[in-house]
């Protein structure tokens, strides 16, 4: 088994399983890439996701337009927060926006107390938003 030849937090090391089949090359370029997006920092208390900064993070990317029974509309800003490598919109955060929206329309034709949930969904990404827009 290939052992990093780099500093890894002790957290992410004792949970590191690495196959014998990966080059040492290609063990130290993964082990960078994951430091390099914080895959190992600490998350400060106030974004802890057990305190709803998740749907608070999506919710801050919609403004309603149009609502209706069966039909919303919203404008989606593209924010610092959600881009990618390549400054476009994150598919994770098109993903999340796209399962908030269709919750909020079926919110329209079903009883508040009636638990809902996005069972199946399908996304073709052709092209991403770029940072800032349209905000």
């Amino acid at each position: 088994m290939a052992k990093p030849s780099i500093d890894i937090s002790e957290s992410f090391a004792s949970t590191a399983k690495i196959s014998g089949d990966i080059s040492q090359k290609d063990v130290n370029n993964v082990l960078q890439f994951l430091i390099g997006v914080g895959v190992s920092g600490h998350v400060p208390d106030q974004f802890d996701a057990k305190k709803d900064s998740y749907s608070d993070l999506v919710r801050d990317l919609l403004e309603p337009l149009h609502i209706s029974r069966g039909h919303v509309t919203c404008l989606v800003s593209v924010k610092p927060a959600v881009i990618n490598f390549f400054a476009g919109f994150h598919g994770g955060a098109v993903a999340a926006v796209a399962e908030a929206v269709s919750i909020a329309c079926a919110r329209t034709v079903m009883a508040k107390d009636k638990e809902i949930f996005l069972g199946e969904l399908s996304i073709s990404y052709l092209a991403s938003a770029k940072k800032n827009c349209p905000d």
